[in-house]
């Protein structure tokens, strides 16, 4: 049911999936997200955040999803990919495994979502925490940024079709890309080459993620996921810049949530037209 006006959600609980209409804002431990819709009838950016996980402090989860052809699989993402990770990550003890732990978690949930046969895509950027590892993992568009003493260092590369060796891929198993309505396109008409669901282009928008590993050190301060909406129309950079006073600010009043809002505000300021999803996650907490 599309509802009408504003959503805000403050969260203090240990697991927040919110479902998004028009604009929403939340607040956990360590973390802060602003959502606001773009010009479409219903907003298709979900979010997922886990606080505590297995009652330790120093362990988290987070993601930021970014649907298209409906909001079905960004929701369902949302919903299911945090478990099917941490099911297989407790599952490979091994820890050199966890970039496989997370693929599989993440090609798990794809298969989920296509036995509902349902229409759609979603793109996501995941941010998994524990001993003390950041590990960070993005199959589509949606971006993580680190700001490592206040140098923004992305930790995620877009899935597009106009990425070469993305292209190569999907040439490689039968499909084409070219440019349509000023975006290169899979199949002339889906601009992210990486994503769950998207059924009928399956064989070229593959769930894999990739996904980067590094250690929190002192000078890891905050990180930024955020859904393409933000970095089609602010840098790397500048978000870091504009979201760093807040986050670094020794008086807690000042509220990193307002970071969130002022890096939104200035993507549509520019012209975006697209749902934006900017979550904020202070690293220094699991130090």
């Amino acid at each position: 049911e599309h509802q009408k006006g504003r959503t805000k959600e403050k969260t203090e609980g240990k697991h927040d999936v919110v479902f998004l209409r028009r604009e929403v804002e939340s607040e956990g431990d360590g973390f802060s997200v602003y959502c606001k819709r773009g010009r479409k009838e219903a907003m298709e950016d979900r979010f997922s955040a886990s606080v505590e996980l297995q009652g330790d402090s120093k362990q988290a989860f987070f993601g930021v999803f970014d649907g298209h052809g409906g909001a079905k699989a960004a929701e369902f993402a949302a919903q299911k990919l945090r478990r099917n990770i941490l099911d297989e990550v407790d599952r490979k003890r091994d820890k050199t495994m966890i970039k496989e732990a997370v693929k599989q978690g993440y090609l798990k949930t794809d298969a989920e979502f296509l036995k509902q046969d349902v229409a759609g895509g979603t793109c996501c950027v995941t941010a998994l925490i524990q001993n003390g590892n950041l590990i960070v993992s993005n199959a589509g568009d949606c971006r993580a940024v680190l700001s490592r003493a206040g140098v923004a260092e992305p930790l995620t590369s877009d899935h597009r079709p106009s990425r070469e060796d993305e292209k190569d891929r999907i040439e490689t198993w039968g499909g084409y890309v070219d440019l349509c309505h000023g975006s290169w396109r899979i199949q002339g008409c889906l601009a992210v080459s990486r994503g769950i669901g998207d059924k009928h282009l399956k064989q070229w928008v593959i769930a894999e993620p990739e996904t980067n590993i590094i250690n929190i050190e002192s000078d890891c301060e905050f990180l930024i996921l955020a859904s393409d909406g933000l970095w089609d129309k602010v840098s790397n950079q500048e978000a870091v810049d504009i979201a760093r006073p807040t986050c670094l600010a020794i008086n807690k009043t000042i509220d990193p949530l307002v970071a969130c809002k002022k890096l939104v505000q200035l993507s549509v300021s520019r012209g975006s037209s697209d749902d934006i999803s900017v979550m904020l996650i202070q690293l220094r907490n699991y130090i």
